[in-house]
């Protein structure tokens, strides 16, 4: 995971606060100084803490599991789209509907209403509907895709939430923490940071700020769903090893007993002239006993 330097957020502007009259004291911790009634963030904190966010989400998507992350503010909707496409999770840069989260199942209905339609565009439904049908039906879909296009892939609740200016996205905050899901967010000098699990204390108002601090998350969640695929290829190979060995180990086993059989035609091979052998030994004893038999009748006879 690469490290982000100090040089990159000073130059990206990372460091600038808001005024002095609109800070929040439970930001103090990470406020370095004031400088021109403004509040500069400490950088070293901010590394810091960046960095212990970035571990914690290259956890969670080496796991396999989704990231929603959530910006809908002019600065930050471009940024967020251009990055978090690349890693392929689902992120909210429009219009944060009440109860995404919180009242999950009916957000469901909507992306497979969504689905729907598309259906009837490829099955040849839709030539069957009237000018007006189809144009109430197109307005639904873009309004639909809108909202809801960009988490149409998110089956069930995510894991975990990355949220830019927690003062904006406030409901979101708040059906996270409701739903006990880990939050993560770019936290400015008037946020309250103990609202949020892994606050990054950062400027949430500049682009190039918004940009280095995603491009940091992002990569850790590139990281982390590379990790996870190269394991998946590695326990791949390691099941197809065992299976080639077992088949090269069966093949010797089958020919060994073909070979043993020779050896034993040959022993009866050599039992066979051992037994035609004894007859003729004995016999020889027999034609000897006869003559003496002869010569004992002669001698009684006499």
């Amino acid at each position: 995971m690469s490290k982000v330097k100090f040089e990159d957020l000073l130059s990206a502007g990372v460091h600038f606060g808001h005024l002095k009259r609109k800070w929040n004291p439970a930001m103090a911790p990470y406020i370095f100084e004031e400088k021109k009634g403004i509040h500069i963030i400490d950088l070293n904190k901010t590394i810091a803490h960046l960095e212990q966010s970035s571990a914690a989400l290259k956890q969670i998507a080496k796991s396999g599991k989704k990231i929603l992350f959530v910006a809908t503010k002019k600065q930050a909707k471009d940024i967020i789209s251009e990055k978090v496409k690349e890693i392929n999770m689902p992120y909210v840069t429009e219009r944060w509907t009440g109860g995404m989260l919180t009242n999950f199942a009916t957000t469901r209905k909507s992306i497979r209403k969504m689905s729907a339609i598309d259906k009837m565009q490829t099955d040849g439904t839709w030539e069957t509907l009237n000018k007006r049908e189809r144009l109430f039906k197109t307005r639904q879909r873009e309004k639909l895709d809108k909202n809801f296009g960009s988490i149409a892939d998110m089956t069930r609740q995510p894991a975990a939430i990355f949220i830019v200016d927690i003062i904006k996205e406030h409901i979101a905050l708040k059906e996270a923490k409701r739903l006990n899901i880990p939050t993560f967010a770019v936290v400015d000098t008037n946020s309250n940071p103990t609202l949020v699990d892994f606050p990054i204390p950062a400027n949430d108002d500049a682009t190039k700020s918004i940009a280095i601090i995603m491009d940091t998350i992002c990569g850790a969640v590139k990281e982390g769903l590379e990790e996870r695929k190269n394991a998946k290829d590695a326990a791949k190979d390691e099941s197809k090893a065992p299976a080639k060995e077992e088949k090269k180990a069966e093949a010797p086993k089958a020919e060994a007993p073909a070979k043993e059989e020779a050896p034993a035609e040959a022993e009866v091979k050599e039992e066979a002239p051992v037994a035609e052998a004894a007859p003729a030994a004995d016999e020889a004893p027999a034609k000897e006993e006869a003559p003496a038999e002869e010569t004992k009748k002669e001698e009684e006879a006499k």
